[in-house]
């Protein structure tokens, strides 16, 4: 298959390619629009991988492979208009633009500058988690007896879980507490067991559990000490930017001792850390040592949920998965030489890459926009259709997720896909649209140096740039 029709394949599936364009301008008949919302509109509809179904093969011929690419010269036109905006972005602006069938450059400024990429980071931990992990596979949860009445907990890194039920149709909260403790419970009961003391086994992660992050974070709702186990990621309620616990792994423990309680057992003593001299050991017991086991949703899923949210402490979570899978220490620093490694099995030129972390949220991780460049043309590429994944992850303009407030009357609603990021000194977006001609590019804008206090007038400069660029019938 070649790169074009490939490419205009993985298009149509992610994007809707031209039938989008035309069903936001009421051309077609569709659930997009640009007129005034309509208050109990239908949701914007999402393409599940692996399987297809008959609606996306009927937009498979949206994008044709011959649809003209936008000119470099109205490409540069519209990059020299975006960084000469250098009082809403400052001096420091990276910008690249290309082609999403062929990869050719379209256009470029200082796109092989080292600059803080803030969240738009979490593709590159997206890509190789897609690349090396088996990503139907997932974290388990476990609870194993030891001796007469004592419980060890452990988890692999689900901090996604629900202190109730679980519910298998959610991210968050597909596996949930109470399930576990019923399982539990009932095992405890039949030995005549009513009474247990609780540890806590969180061995299968290592060292700072907030690695380069300010301790400021945590209480700000901006990420929790990454955990192997968390209910809601660490939130103490609800809301996204909720403050986190400083021990979320304690407090889910104290949450399933509550959860026993309810079924008949008394925790006698605990929850308390446990020291192993064996890391994993709980992971290997089998039989009737093994009380009780529940798994998150899988991490396809999971890799979604954190690129739609820019969940920094999940994309961690992710990262260290990685590490572990890769036989390194399933920490922050574990974590980074693993993406670096992947990254660069991928074939990505890793030349001013540095990282602290896996999700942005360090102010002292660097990338370079033709890097990111190279990432997003890896996911649209038919060479790699585990990618997708990653891009159906991505928030969707005027519709879901980081984007669900953005675009909303402009051109890139429902049709543009795009990675979002935000610091207190850097404004950056990193995705793929559909311009006017039925042609797939993709691009990269990050501006690490923008004035303070100019975060909302930043983005809405960047935003009309990709506006501009999926306006671009400019063949």
């Amino acid at each position: 298959m070649s790169k074009a029709v490939g490419g205009t394949v993985v298009a149509a599936l992610v994007l809707a390619g031209g039938y989008a364009w035309a069903d936001v301008h009421d051309l077609v008949p569709g659930v997009l629009t640009i007129a005034p919302r309509i208050p109990d509109a239908k949701p914007f509809p999402t393409v599940h991988v692996p399987a297809a179904s008959a609606n996306v093969l009927q937009t498979l011929s949206a994008l044709p492979a011959d649809a003209p690419m936008p000119t470099p010269q109205r490409v540069g036109e519209l990059i020299k208009e975006l960084v000469d905006n250098k009082d809403l972005l400052g001096e420091s602006v990276s910008v690249i633009v290309s082609d999403g069938l062929t990869g050719e450059v379209l256009g470029e400024h200082a796109a092989d500058k080292r600059v803080v990429p803030a969240s738009v980071q979490k593709l590159l931990t997206a890509v190789v988690a897609l690349d090396q992990l088996d990503v139907a596979s997932t974290l388990k949860t476990r609870v194993v007896l030891s001796g007469e009445s004592t419980l060890y907990l452990a988890g692999e890194g689900d901090m996604l879980l629900s202190n109730k039920k679980g519910n298998p149709a959610a991210t968050n909260g597909h596996a949930g507490l109470e399930d576990l403790a019923v399982q539990v419970a009932g095992k405890l009961k039949l030995a005549g067991i009513d009474s247990v003391t609780l540890k806590l086994d969180d061995s299968a992660f290592e060292g700072n559990p907030m690695g380069p992050w300010d301790e400021e974070n945590a209480p700000l709702g901006f990420a929790a000490p990454v955990s192997t186990l968390a209910v809601d990621t660490g939130r103490k309620a609800e809301g996204e930017y909720a403050p986190r616990y400083t021990d979320p792994a304690i407090e889910a423990a104290k949450s399933f001792a509550a959860r026993l309680k309810e079924q008949g057992i008394t925790v006698a003593s605990g929850p308390s850390r446990a020291i192993y001299e064996s890391k994993g050991q709980i992971f290997k017991a089998n039989g009737k040592e093994l009380l009780g086991e529940i798994e998150s949703a899988p991490l396809a899923d999971i890799v979604q949920y954190y690129l739609k949210y820019s969940d920094n402490t999940i994309a961690e979570v992710v990262g260290h998965t990685i590490a572990r899978n890769k036989g390194l220490p399933a920490s922050f620093s574990g974590a980074t030489t693993a993406v670096m490694q992947g990254l660069a099995a991928l074939g990505i030129d890793t030349t001013g890459i540095t990282l602290v972390d896996c999700s942005g949220l360090g102010d002292t991780s660097y990338v370079t926009a033709r890097a990111m460049d190279e990432v997003l043309e890896l996911m649209v590429s038919p060479e790699h259709p585990e990618m997708t994944t990653a891009l159906n992850g991505l928030p969707i303009g005027a519709l879901s997720g980081t984007l669900a407030d953005r675009f909303i009357d402009r051109n890139g609603r429902g049709t543009l896909r795009a990675k979002t990021g935000s610091l207190s000194m850097v404004t950056a977006l990193a995705g793929m649209s559909v311009t006017l001609d039925n042609r797939l590019v993709t691009f990269t804008v990050i501006a690490d140096d923008i004035p303070p206090g100019g975060q909302w007038a930043a983005r809405k400069t960047v935003d009309g740039f990709a506006e501009k660029l999926t306006e671009c019938g400019c063949s």
